[in-house]
C-alpha cells in the first residue's frame, strides 16, 4: 500500500521540519507538510469552534494557544487525507525519530485494518491492552482499557475515519489526543499499538504548546476543580464500558 505521510508542522517550528526531513530523505520517506495552525499568532477572539467554558470545567483550566493551534493542525491534516481521496494516511508530528521500518510497519498496520478506524502508533501509555489482532510484522493492535493514554504524534488514518471525524471533532473542548480517543463520543473505532512504533526526536522538548510549568500555573484548584473531577470518572466509565465489547 502506498501510505501518504503527513507531516503536521507550524511555520517558526524550522529546526524541527529540517530535522525530520533530514531523517526522512535518509530513509527514502517522503513526507506531505500540513502547514500547521500557529496558535501564537491567533487571538483567542479569533478562536473558531472552540468552546472555552466547556473545556476550563473538563480540563480545570483554559485553553491554551498551543492547545488550540494543534487541534486545528490534526484537524486540516483530516481534510487533507479527505481531500486528496487515499485511503489511508500516516500522521506524525514534527517531534517524533522517524526509523528505518516504520513504513513496513505502518503499511502491515493498514493492511490488517478495516477503514473507518484509526490506529494509534505512539502513546505514553497503554494499562490493561486488550489484544485484537496482531499484524504480518509482528505488531499487536488492540484497545487500552484506561485512559487517556496521552500523545497524538503518530497514527494511522483512514480515508474513512477522517469522513466521519471531522464533524463530531469540529468544536474543540479538550486537547486533541484525548478528544480523539473519545470512541463512545464519536462513535470511530480507535485501536492502539501494544508497543509504540516511534520515538520522539531531540528536539521534543522544544514545545510550541506549554511546559509543564504552564498547565501547573492555569490550574484551578478546590471545588472550582469539581466538574473536572466528575468529568474524568465518567470518561474512565465509558472507556472501561466501551473496551469490554
Amino acid at each position: 500500500m502506498d501510505l501518504p505521510v503527513l507531516l503536521i508542522n507550524i511555520d517558526r517550528a524550522i529546526e524541527r521540519r529540517q530535522l525530520i526531513e533530514g531523517q526522512a530523505e535518509k530513509l527514502g520517506i517522503r513526507l506531505e507538510r500540513v502547514a500547521g495552525i500557529d496558535g501564537a499568532k491567533v487571538p483567542p477572539d479569533q478562536w473558531v469552534d472552540a468552546d472555552r467554558d466547556l473545556f476550563l470545567k473538563r480540563n480545570g483550566r483554559p485553553l491554551m494557544t498551543g492547545e488550540y493551534g494543534c487541534y486545528k493542525s490534526h484537524l486540516k491534516a483530516f481534510q487533507q487525507l479527505v481531500d486528496s481521496g487515499a485511503p489511508a494516511a500516516l500522521i506524525i508530528e514534527d517531534d517524533v525519530a522517524l526509523s528505518e521500518d516504520l513504513m513496513l510497519r505502518a503499511q502491515s498496520v493498514a493492511a490488517t485494518v478495516k477503514d473507518g478506524c484509526v490506529v494509534k502508533l505512539v502513546n505514553h501509555r497503554t494499562l490493561a491492552f486488550r489484544h485484537l489482532f496482531t499484524t504480518p510484522m509482528g505488531d499487536r493492535i488492540g484497545l487500552s482499557r484506561f485512559g487517556p493514554q496521552g500523545s497524538a504524534a503518530c497514527y494511522l488514518l483512514t480515508g474513512g475515519a477522517a469522513r466521519k471525524l471531522l464533524e463530531p471533532l469540529r468544536v474543540q473542548s479538550l486537547p486533541f489526543d484525548m478528544a480523539l480517543e473519545r470512541v463512545w463520543h464519536h462513535r470511530v473505532p480507535v485501536y492502539t499499538a501494544e508497543e509504540s512504533l516511534l520515538g520522539f526526536g531531540d528536539l521534543r522538548l522544544q514545545t510550541f504548546i506549554a511546559s509543564r510549568a504552564d498547565y501547573r500555573q492555569q490550574k484551578l484548584t478546590g471545588l472550582a476543580k469539581l466538574p473536572t473531577h466528575v468529568f474524568r470518572v465518567k470518561e474512565t466509565l465509558l472507556r472501561a464500558f466501551q473496551t469490554l465489547f
